[in-house]
């Protein structure tokens, strides 16, 4: 029984922590990823073109060619016609150049099927398509941080959101641990072992701490419906039409429509109007359709967002019979404002560069966090465990249980912490060493990530702990810092070309790998530095009769 609450919170943090540790950081490092999804993407395929570095002056004669290609292209029965002019976006984040696209009518219980042809801005002729490598990039990392990997996906669905309801738990039993956070937060004391670590643990979940308070709060409202289905299935029922019917209303997609046509009224004109409200070249996109229940109508998208509400974009609508102004549907409610505001907080899709670099720097901390809270937990076991052997002559069967019990702790931090890290490596390295047609390639990229974190597991095993960890650093280091030397010898696609493009996205990734190769490699040599100042203090004293070695100090 715990003398107080504060050490029941205390007890509580660790072990709820502890348990959870391992996924969560998995959830962690690849949710970081995902805010960098687009740029891996471009970087997993290669074969893409680099975007052009000026794009050309939108005009009325893009749309008029344009729509001429979809009268042509596309189905009779479309549902809708869209129309992206040449523009940077933020979601996708990526230049975006002139290109058509429409949904056809959807089935019951099924969704419209949808067509996009790319155009030349000048001609307004339809491009050949490029075929990239066949990979999940930067998606697939990004869905495996809900929907991990090898597993149904109710399953996955349910062990996150349990873990993250139970990372929130540890994150506000942290807080009510701590009795002076804030001085926490500015007293680190080096070359102190448990002390120093428990200082690093607690610098890093104070600086994180709003983020990480966000970040698992919304993550748990992503997949409400999911995890509360009482309501839904009382309102909609619980079957899969009732499903797809509560979602239609989330979406408010339940309208009926006919088959859309060319405008009567020019596009021109209401072009000119928008660029008169936004200014020039602020048009994202075009939308056309036509619902059952009123007239058909023309929809221009502004360019950017406005706030962290980006999924609703600032947009006009004009009658597509005589060019008049419409007023768009007031489809607003404060229930699924919220609801939107906070997937979008979660997602950080609004973001303009600065701030998503913050998103990610804010995930590499709360993957510190995890980091360095199970190695506390560890440090302490060793110390506490180091004590008993000095006094005992021999271990009982619950001091070899858990001694057993720190050992297995132990081999899963160094396989976790530093084994995940390079099979997110391999993941890279298997993008551009793999046969480009090779059957499955993109399921066999994730089967490298997962055989090489796998061997780090064994490797931890067989291998002194000390030296496992220090040789999977230097291992992840190298495999890191190499990604950019390996991208010059196998694509066109190198700092050499990408830096004098000016394409900073592609650029970014690879002097991201070396900021990872540094990162990783200061951690190696800091580590190796500690230890051998540690054994040589230890020389005068009596061997500890220990059969594992931890990162004690």
């Amino acid at each position: 029984m715990k003398e107080s609450f504060r050490q029941c919170m205390a007890w509580l943090h660790t072990w709820v922590g502890l348990v959870v540790g391992w996924i969560l950081f998995f959830v962690f490092v690849t949710g970081t990823a995902g805010y960098v999804d687009d740029e891996i993407t471009r970087w997993m395929e290669p074969e893409r073109p680099l975007p052009m570095q000026v794009l050309p002056e939108q005009s009325s004669q893009m749309l008029d060619q344009a729509l001429t290609q979809l009268q042509t292209h596309a189905p009779a029965d479309s549902k809708a016609w869209t129309i992206t002019l040449p523009h940077q976006a933020l979601n996708p984040r990526a230049t975006h150049g002139l290109s058509i696209a429409w949904e056809e009518m959807s089935q019951p219980g099924q969704r419209g099927r949808r067509g996009v042809e790319e155009l030349d801005p000048v001609t307004g002729q339809i491009q050949p398509e490029t075929e990239p490598r066949a990979t999940a990039g930067g998606t697939g990392l990004y869905r495996m941080h809900y929907a991990l990997h090898y597993m149904p996906y109710p399953v996955a669905i349910w062990l996150v959101g349990i873990c993250t309801m139970l990372m929130l738990l540890a994150v506000m039993t942290g807080v009510v641990t701590h009795k002076k956070i804030f001085t926490d937060f500015f007293t680190f004391r080096p070359g102190k072992g448990q002390r120093s670590w428990l200082d690093a643990h607690n610098i890093v979940s104070v600086m994180s701490l709003p983020f990480f308070l966000m970040i698992t709060y919304t993550g748990l409202i992503f997949f409400m419906s999911f995890y509360m289905p009482t309501g839904r299935e009382i309102m909609y029922g619980a079957t899969e039409e009732g499903r797809q019917a509560y979602f239609q209303d989330i979406r408010q997609q339940k309208h009926d429509f006919l088959p859309v046509s060319m405008p009567q009224a020019p596009l021109s004109a209401m072009m000119h109007s928008a660029e008169q409200t936004w200014g020039k070249n602020s048009i994202a996109s075009v939308h056309i359709t036509h619902p059952a229940d009123s007239q058909a109508y023309v929809e221009l998208r502004r360019t950017g967002v406005t706030g962290v509400y980006w999924t609703r974009a600032e947009t006009l609508r004009f009658n597509a019979i005589d060019g008049s102004a419409m007023k768009p549907d007031n489809t607003s409610n404060i229930t699924g404002d919220t609801h939107r505001v906070l997937l979008a907080l979660h997602e950080g899709a609004f973001a303009e560069w600065w701030l998503r670099w913050l998103y990610f720097i804010s995930g590499l901390l709360g993957c510190a966090v995890i980091g360095t809270g199970l190695v506390l937990w560890t440090v302490k076991r060793r110390t506490h465990h180091q004590k008993r052997l000095s006094k005992a002559t021999a271990l009982s069967v619950s001091e070899r249980f858990d001694a057993a019990g720190l050992r297995l702790v132990e081999i899963l931090n160094a396989g976790t912490l530093a084994g995940l890290p390079l099979g997110l490596a391999a993941y890279f390295w298997a993008n551009r060493l793999l046969p480009v047609t090779m059957a499955d390639r993109a399921a066999w990229e994730f089967h490298v990530l997962f055989l090489v974190w796998g061997w780090s597991f064994l490797y931890a095993c067989w291998r002194p702990l000390k030296r496992a960890w220090l040789e999977l650093l230097y291992l992840t280091a190298a495999a890191y810092g190499l990604i950019p030397v390996l991208n010059l010898l196998t694509t066109d696609r190198h700092l050499g070309v990408t830096v004098t493009h000016g394409d900073w996205g592609l650029a970014g990734f690879d002097l991201s790998m070396l900021g990872l190769a540094a990162i990783f490699i200061y951690i190696a040599i800091k580590m190796k530095r500690k230890w051998h100042i540690a054994s040589l203090s230890k020389k005068t004293a009596t061997p500890a009769n220990l059969h594992t070695a931890g990162v004690n100090g």
